[in-house]
């Protein structure tokens, strides 16, 4: 076997690599290339889903980062547990070739309770008053307490939201190179998302992309330096390229006002009940789910969303089956937008009876995902100081709403999960083993094996 490491740095496209990443550049040019296919949706959790198992999100069952639990009746956002995908990871495949491999997850998604023999992913504390802790869960478990005394306490509040920045990426980076001295094992997974905030927030053109494109150029970099020192084969890849967008559509907006939608009011604020509605959405960046209660209407809300500006895309059954995603846990419709469109979660139709969770960071309340956390509302006067007396008030004990997150979607400017409309825009692969690559367009389903290729366990 040959030690092998692969670095997830999310949003890095062939477009992005130049001046302002020397490190990569150089990695790349005395290396190999390729560009890797689309995976319907190019989300996080599907994608990587995807890459670990060698196998479609019809068969992993990883839809998107969220979906909606029917013996629920509840949509859940970002689980954590390994039992979610239905597929042997890339872990259990090897370790059936030779029994010796091991492998470190850093970070990559649904982390939990799986059979890597190292383990590290955020998991928050939340005590009953409401507040959110920064903290890990890790396997061995005393790794959570070795990591944070020697590293720091992991820094949540830089991994996603309106601070996020390239702490959270550095902190991960540390982990894997501690791990790597500590248990050398033979495959690590280093998930590195700093792009994915600038990115999403500025969209790709912005002038302020060049900075955190140097940025993550020099943790990447020492990445690459440390582990080729092992003799480690490495490869740097992304699960999708952010492309720019301007026109917000809210879908479930579209469905409330055509009466298929149902909310139930919370001390006057709205709240989706998911239950009791003919159909909802489930937006996930550029696709979004579509789970119809009352099938003798599913027709005529296919008509109403494919006539809705921003749509380019409905999939029935046919159409999820053409892209993979023909699971029980994906909608019965599949909305996607057009280029240039993304999907909010907002349904309430007056922005007094919004739900209260609506202006915070709360990725599990939410009934989809919500970009405009990266943002600090622009219409608070000194909102960090605002902040400062909300936190203040929370360790004083006090309840304190930390309601500071915009409700405008036209902030976000860049997106992702349709297929890209060009190769700058589409995920890749570069490897310092040339000869380990097999083609320069890879699909996606070929990620995993391309990756045992590099470790020397190839069937």
């Amino acid at each position: 076997m040959r030690k092998t490491v692969v670095i997830n740095a999310v949003g890095l496209t062939s477009a992005l690599l130049g001046e302002d990443t020397p490190h990569l550049t150089r990695f790349a040019g005395r290396g190999r290339v390729a560009s890797i296919g689309h995976v319907s949706p190019a989300v996080t959790c599907s994608v990587q889903s995807t890459y670990l198992t060698g196998r479609w999100p019809d068969v992993h069952g990883i839809v998107g980062n969220g979906w909606y639990f029917h013996d629920e009746c509840e949509i859940k956002f970002w689980r954590q547990s390994d039992r979610l995908v239905q597929s042997p990871r890339i872990w259990d495949i090897a370790r059936q070739r030779n029994r010796a491999f091991t492998c470190a997850n850093i970070c990559w998604w649904h982390a939990m309770y799986s059979s890597a023999d190292v383990t590290v992913t955020p998991r928050p504390m939340y005590p009953a008053d409401g507040r959110k802790l920064p903290d890990i869960w890790t396997n061995p478990p005393a790794l959570r307490e070795q990591l944070q005394d020697e590293l720091g306490q992991f820094p949540l509040f830089k991994f996603w939201g309106p601070a996020a920045g390239i702490e959270s990426s550095a902190w991960i980076a540390q982990a894997a190179m501690r791990v790597e001295q500590v248990s050398s094992p033979t495959l690590s997974l280093i998930y590195l998302p700093h792009l994915d905030y600038i990115l999403q927030k500025r969209g790709p053109g912005h002038p302020e992309v060049a900075a955190e494109l140097r940025t993550l150029d020099r943790v990447a970099g020492e990445l690459i330096d440390f582990f080729e020192a092992q003799g480690a084969a490495v490869i740097v890849l992304c699960e999708y390229g952010i492309a720019p967008v301007t026109q917000p559509v809210h879908v479930n907006r579209v469905l409330r006002q055509a009466g298929h939608l149902a909310v139930r009011s919370e001390m006057g604020r709205e709240v989706l009940d998911a239950g009791a509605s003919d159909a909802f959405a489930v937006a996930d960046h550029q696709v979004a789910h579509i789970y119809v209660n009352d099938m003798s209407k599913i027709q005529q809300i296919r008509h109403l969303l494919a006539h809705t500006p921003g749509v380019s895309d409905i999939l029935d059954e046919a159409g999820k089956a053409a892209h993979h995603l023909n699971h029980p846990r994906a909608g019965d419709l599949v909305a996607v937008a057009d280029a240039g469109s993304w999907f909010t979660y907002y349904y309430w139709l007056d922005e007094a009876k919004r739900p209260d969770f609506a202006t915070t960071v709360d990725i599990h309340r939410k009934p989809g995902y919500d970009p405009a956390e990266l943002f600090l509302d622009p219409y608070l006067k000194f909102p960090r100081a605002q902040i400062a007396a909300k936190l203040m008030k929370r360790k004083l004990g006090f309840r304190s709403l930390l309601d500071v997150i915009p409700t405008d979607a036209t902030l976000v400017r860049g997106s992702h999960g349709r297929l890209p409309t060009s190769i700058d825009e589409s995920p890749l692969l570069i490897s310092n083993c040339p000869d380990a690559i097999p083609a320069d367009a890879l699909i996606a389903v070929d990620v995993m094996e391309t990756i045992l290729r590099h470790a020397q366990l190839s069937p």
